[in-house]
């Protein structure tokens, strides 16, 4: 088992939450963890060195302890889509650099590897790849986060739907509530569960500016997604 894949139904619903309870859970059974975020923009200058947030907590959650730029090889700082940053930073990312970077963790056989990806399933990496390229280049199962709010039940589906298209599995999806509550939450919640087809790893309430990893991944059903991993 040597990883997933993360991506979201959407920006900000919730990848790194779920990213960094999956390598507290997988430690918790044994596993030595590391977590890789290969391209991130919304980057701060610090010492004049470009750091994300979200990689930072990939990094500081992860047993494995790597340099921030071994988690993201690839940071950018304006907060805007990935392929446009990478363009106005004058940097060409290709999904054969980015799976270069990250093939040799994967082939550790007691190690998880959680990859979390960029916003979406189809944002877009360069001119002609996607972040999904990526993910079948590495050959992942996929954890699909949704962010639970008006609009999630076509994001969810047609993002499961595109997955499984590409020729990867969506080993699970984790249900994540967002700052404003949402409208009639139990019957899209059952909505989502009948139609998905993998298994709900968590739903997890709105957690606001207060993050306790342990409580997070104790939610998680990690045994429900590593099951059908196992080799």
């Amino acid at each position: 088992m040597p990883g997933v894949f993360v991506t979201g139904t959407d920006t900000g619903v919730g990848k790194t939450l779920v990213s960094v309870a999956l390598l507290r859970a997988a430690e918790r059974q044994g596993w030595e963890s590391l977590g890789l975020k290969p391209i991130a923009a919304g980057c701060e200058r610090v010492d004049g060195e470009l750091l994300n947030e979200d990689a930072l907590l990939l990094q500081r959650y992860a047993s494995q302890r790597l340099v921030y730029e071994e988690v993201n090889p690839i940071a950018l700082e304006p907060a805007i889509a990935p392929h446009i940053a990478a363009q106005e930073a004058g940097v060409i990312p290709t999904v054969n650099q980015l799976s270069r970077h990250c093939r040799p963790h994967l082939e550790k056989s007691n190690q998880f590897v959680v990859v979390e990806g960029a916003g979406g399933w189809r944002v877009p990496l360069n001119d002609k790849e996607t972040l999904a390229d990526l993910a079948l280049a590495l050959k992942l199962p996929v954890v699909l986060v949704v962010g639970l709010k008006l609009g999630c039940l076509n994001h969810a589906l047609l993002s499961a739907e595109a997955i499984r298209r590409d020729g990867l599995q969506l080993a699970g999806w984790v249900a994540n509530c967002g700052p404003e509550p949402m409208a009639r939450l139990e019957e899209n919640i059952a909505s989502l569960a009948s139609r998905l087809a993998a298994p709900c790893l968590a739903r997890l309430p709105w957690y606001g500016g207060g993050l306790d990893i342990d409580t997070v991944a104790a939610q998680l059903d990690f045994a429900a997604l590593a099951e059908p991993l196992a080799p």
